[in-house]
């Protein structure tokens, strides 16, 4: 298979679904050696802010001279995002490579797509050398592919209701399945999380026999900045690449999980891994600035606590526009009419897309949602054309594309297209 033939047949196995469990994954963990072994890992779940913190973590690792492995999903554009080494994407040859030598076992065992994909991933990092890998869950935690690891440390971002037909219709019962990725007499952190949730997590590590870290313990924000306190030193944060303040409780995390890891590491580290995320993971689609005049901003949020956190940053910024525009495409597990009843309140005008995705929301979805909560949206079948023009009108409008990753990524691509 070339390259082309080979993503073809990773993303194939999407029609395998989602498969909750560990046995498939170890079973082909074994068939190619059990890489997953001989990694040293730092594990992150979370409803919010894992892949954030997951790059603040992997940035600040490689300022300090390691050799740093990123797990991360999904992609935006391109299948090879989700696995990078000092930042820098997995090649073309080796997914081929991968794919070709294990073909026969692919055929006769079907994994699904994420199973192959984090497989290819832990064998990635070891033919790499890396020092350390950080890995991001995909869904959830105690069944998910990559808690096959006996990591450094598990670290827990958020908890808020998502996929609540996997992981449960409460905090109590979501945080659960998240604390899955705690091990035993292991060091455990955890951001800013609702109490209910929090007392389920210091139950399980106290089970568990694993060191708690609570962010908020350490933290104190102020005016736009957030300093951190630990070890007999102090971080002052502000200024990140990434706007908004969640990404304050992101950076935090990502610092204090690094400087309890490795306690010799400077504070100058700490600061450069966090000013330079950006660089040093390729992350995108977080409150990004797509375009200054007009102002256009891409943010991949995609749940009710990922909206509120969104709104809470573009309030500082909406009230100078003439006009107000959203784009939004969700996926069909999500509170939409909540999100979208959230949404009206900022925006002037909502346009709903959908992607050639089986969980994604149709734009017939869309407008039966709307006219049940009084929302009036338009659909919007090209968005890249849309932004395009929208560019290039140069008013003082302000246009928002927001939702999944899935969907931002289709209309990154378009847009990419559109300009070459």
């Amino acid at each position: 298979m070339n390259y082309q033939e080979s993503l073809d047949k990773l993303f194939s196995l999407h029609q395998f679904g989602i498969k909750l469990g560990l046995d498939n994954i170890t079973k082909l963990l074994a068939h190619i050696g059990n890489p997953h072994t001989k990694l040293k890992t730092i594990h992150i779940a979370g409803s919010n802010g894992k892949g954030s913190t997951a790059s603040f973590i992997s940035s600040i690792l490689q300022e300090c001279g390691y050799k740093v492995g990123l797990y991360t999903s999904p992609h935006f554009i391109n299948f090879n995002e989700r696995i990078r080494v000092e930042g820098v994407m997995i090649s073309n040859t080796y997914v081929v490579q991968f794919m070709n030598k294990n073909i026969d076992y692919i055929n006769s065992e079907s994994p699904t797509f994420f199973e192959l994909t984090t497989a290819m991933a832990f064998q990635y990092f070891v033919d790499a050398g890396v020092d350390y890998a950080v890995i991001e869950t995909g869904l959830g935690g105690r069944l998910d592919a990559t808690n096959v690891l006996n990591s450094l440390a598990s670290v827990i971002t958020s908890i808020s209701f998502e996929h609540t037909n996997i992981l449960g219709n409460n905090l109590a019962t979501i945080a659960k399945e998240k604390a899955g990725i705690i091990k035993k007499n292991q060091k455990v952190f955890i951001g800013k999380i609702d109490e209910i949730a929090k007392e389920v997590l210091i139950a399980i590590s106290i089970e568990r026999k694993s060191s708690l870290f609570e962010l908020e313990k350490y933290l104190h924000l102020e005016d736009g900045a957030a300093k951190l306190s630990f070890n007999g030193k102090q971080l002052l944060i502000e200024n990140l690449p990434l706007a908004g303040k969640y990404q304050l409780y992101n950076a935090s995390l990502a610092a204090l999980v690094v400087q309890e890891l490795f306690p010799s590491i400077e504070v100058e580290k700490l600061n450069l891994g966090l000013q330079n995320v950006v660089n040093n993971s390729g992350i995108e689609g977080r409150y990004e600035r797509y375009s200054h005049n007009p102002s256009v901003i891409f943010d991949a949020a995609h749940n009710t606590e990922g909206i509120e956190a969104f709104i809470n940053e573009y309030k500082k910024e909406c009230g100078k526009y003439s006009h107000r525009n959203l784009i939004y495409g969700a996926m069909k597990d999500k509170n939409v009419e909540e999100i979208l009843l959230k949404l009206n309140q900022y925006f002037d005008t909502i346009f709903v897309t959908e992607i050639d995705y089986e969980r994604a929301l149709t734009l017939a979805e869309f407008s039966k949602l709307g006219k049940k909560i009084g929302v009036v949206i338009k659909p919007l079948q090209i968005p890249s054309k849309f932004i395009r023009e929208f560019i290039s009108k140069k008013n003082n409008d302000s246009l928002v594309v927001l939702g999944s990753i899935y969907i931002l990524g289709e209309i990154k691509k378009d847009l990419l297209l559109l300009n070459t």
